[in-house]
């Protein structure tokens, strides 16, 4: 499958790669007044670039909090620095999906853990676990709106509206092959009121959109969360809102790619799709037709790359209000 060139380069992470936390990478700053702890990821996958944009372009600016803490943090930046734009899959990770990883998983505490993702989530902890807010940018395989990614709980997609984001918000439970940053600890726990978390997904890796949508989305983030006031963001970062605000897609079915024949769609089916009547075939999964469970499903990225065993192969979704 081809997909669209890149239009953005790798930015130039050299004078940022220290920190200033003992964390490569990493970096925190606090102001004298007491307010939230908010955490910015980008590179969780070392391909989605805007992300890591964004928070350069922040870094740059010297923009501070007015109240609690920021921390900004490139995520996996050996797989970043394997990028290549004539491979820009190759560098999505080093050993294993970073994504995976988080919350309890098994392999920290059966040894199994040995890969350069693992070891960079073991030193992100103290940093994910300190924080009450949390904003993780990525961006998609393929062309599509941007995605809000909630998560199960009510709580997050009420925050999530208030942003007044030019994105469809996504309610889902995360992937069968492990947990998500965005769910992680108090992120994906029921009686953690002051927690939320968002994954935005801003567009297609490689589109020059996906840089102004990130920046977009942090700079309404970080306003809403209170660290900083809508002066102190960037000049042009914050986009005008839409008209109207984009439905909540609450995703029912999450197919996995199963072993055997590669899966396969019957067209090429984009993000946000909507397809009107239940029961349409919309592909294969090692030779089982996939149809659609209800009329009018929504597909929530459908993708066949990296379509190996237990990855997520599309996911169908339906309109509901925030409750």
């Amino acid at each position: 499958m081809n997909s669209p060139p890149f239009e953005i380069p790798p930015p130039d992470l050299t004078p940022w790669l220290a920190g200033n936390t003992g964390t490569h990478g990493v970096w925190r700053f606090a102001a004298d007044a007491p307010g939230r702890h908010v955490l910015v990821t980008a590179l969780v996958h070392g391909n989605e670039i805007c992300g890591a944009w964004a928070l350069r372009d922040w870094l740059e600016a010297g923009a501070r909090p007015r109240r609690g803490t920021l921390t900004l943090a490139f995520a996996n930046l050996d797989a970043f620095s394997r990028f290549d734009p004539a491979q820009p899959h190759a560098s999505r990770f080093v050993h294993t999906d970073m994504n995976r990883l988080w919350g309890d998983m098994p392999w920290r505490h059966d040894g199994a853990g040995t890969g350069s993702e693992h070891q960079r989530v073991l030193e992100l902890l103290p940093h994910v676990n300190a924080s009450d807010w949390l904003l993780d940018l990525h961006s998609m395989h393929e062309p599509g709106p941007p995605l809000g990614m909630v998560g199960p709980l009510h709580r997050h997609a009420r925050i999530a509206k208030g942003l007044e984001l030019d994105a469809l918000l996504v309610a889902d439970q995360g992937h069968r092959a492990g947990v998500r940053l965005r769910d992680h600890a108090q992120y994906g726990d029921a009686l953690a009121h002051n927690a939320f978390a968002l994954l935005v997904e801003c567009g297609f890796h490689g589109a020059s959109e996906s840089i102004h949508v990130a920046r977009d989305v942090m700079a309404r983030f970080l306003t809403l969360s209170g660290v900083v006031d809508p002066g102190d963001v960037p000049q042009g970062w914050r986009r005008a809102s839409p008209r109207q605000a984009p439905p909540l897609l609450e995703v029912t079915h999450a197919v996995t790619v199963a072993p055997g024949e590669a899966p396969r769609f019957t067209q090429a089916w984009r993000c946000g799709d909507l397809v009107e009547k239940a029961g349409t075939v919309i592909g294969w999964n090692a030779e089982v037709a996939v149809s659609t469970p209800y009329d009018k499903c929504v597909l929530v990225m459908p993708t066949l790359l990296h379509a190996t065993p237990g990855a997520t192969l599309v996911r169908m979704a339906r309109k509901r209000e925030v409750a």
